[in-house]
């Protein structure tokens, strides 16, 4: 009957291109008139060289159009699946029927008439039978997957506290490493005082007579730089004496002599570093002092 079948694709279908070919490839193991047959994708795809993706979509446009269907509760040869042609069906059972009422054979007419309900003992010889759906014995119980999809596995048990014992809980992880900010700092252990309370150490006054401060401004003026230095930081918090000395150099060091203008700005001569203090040290703290520089305009 495949013959058939296949007559009517070239006859009446009115599918096109790859969709033509694969229903020409159904059609060519239709084995009775019932027009069912069995395929696999890669075996259609195989037959009418096209990639499995076309005949997927092929055979959703047959399926679609009604040329088609498509029985899932039958299984063909090696689990393929099993297919219906119900047009070409019904046009070789109504040839059949008419053939036999031509013959006067209503017996015949009769037995093709009947050939919409699918006779499975017919198909089983070739190949095509039921879906067999294995039921689960009583026994075996599957278990309990929760709602949510996730595996029962306990969860990992999270860490609390710290991972290695000899680090505290607190303060830096390496004992020899200094806390941040502790050379300012009141809880540092490091005394600390006012400007006002700040005296002049001999180590600052020594320093100021080598870079010659105290021969430019002379001791009086050395004595109004320093008054004029702890009227500025009046206000500010206190800080450790060493602080405190560093400041008041930068300070000491800016302050306009009465000959000179500026101790920095001499023509044709590079700026020097105040004696005592590094350059990073020495630009620090004028810009500490250039912050606190009166502007004319303090209440």
């Amino acid at each position: 009957m495949s013959s058939e079948a296949r007559e009517w694709v070239w006859e009446h279908s009115s599918s096109r291109g790859a969709a033509r070919l694969v229903l020409l490839s159904i059609a060519d193991r239709v084995p009775d008139e019932q027009c069912i047959s069995w395929a696999s994708l890669s075996s259609l795809a195989k037959r009418t060289r096209a990639s499995v993706s076309t005949v997927r979509e092929a055979l959703e446009r047959l399926l679609l159009a009604g040329e088609l269907e498509q029985l899932d509760d039958l299984v063909g040869p090696q689990r393929s699946t099993v297919y219906r042609l119900p047009l070409a069906a019904e046009a070789v059972t109504q040839a059949l029927r008419e053939q036999g009422e031509e013959a006067g054979d209503t017996a015949v007419s009769d037995e093709h008439a009947a050939a919409a309900t699918l006779r499975l003992s017919a198909l089983r010889r070739f190949g095509i039978r039921p879906r067999e759906v294995p039921e689960s014995p009583a026994g075996v119980r599957k278990p309990a997957v929760p709602e949510t999809g996730r595996s029962r596995r306990k969860p990992a048990q999270r860490r609390t506290g710290h991972r290695h014992r000899d680090v505290p809980a607190t303060g830096t992880q390496n004992r020899s490493e200094p806390d941040l900010n502790r050379r300012y700092s009141s809880s540092g252990g490091a005394a600390v005082t006012s400007a006002a309370e700040w005296q002049v150490d001999p180590a600052t006054h020594t320093w100021a007579h080598q870079q010659g401060h105290l021969d430019r401004l002379g001791e009086q003026g050395l004595q109004a730089a320093d008054a004029k230095w702890r009227a500025h930081r009046a206000g500010h918090a206190p800080r450790p004496a060493e602080a405190w000395a560093a400041d008041w150099r930068a300070w000491v060091a800016r302050e306009h002599g009465p000959s000179r203008p500026s101790l920095y700005a001499v023509p044709g001569k590079k700026s020097a570093v105040p004696g005592g203090m590094t350059r990073t040290e020495a630009h620090t703290a004028a810009l500490l002092a250039a912050l606190d520089e009166p502007t004319g305009r303090e209440g």
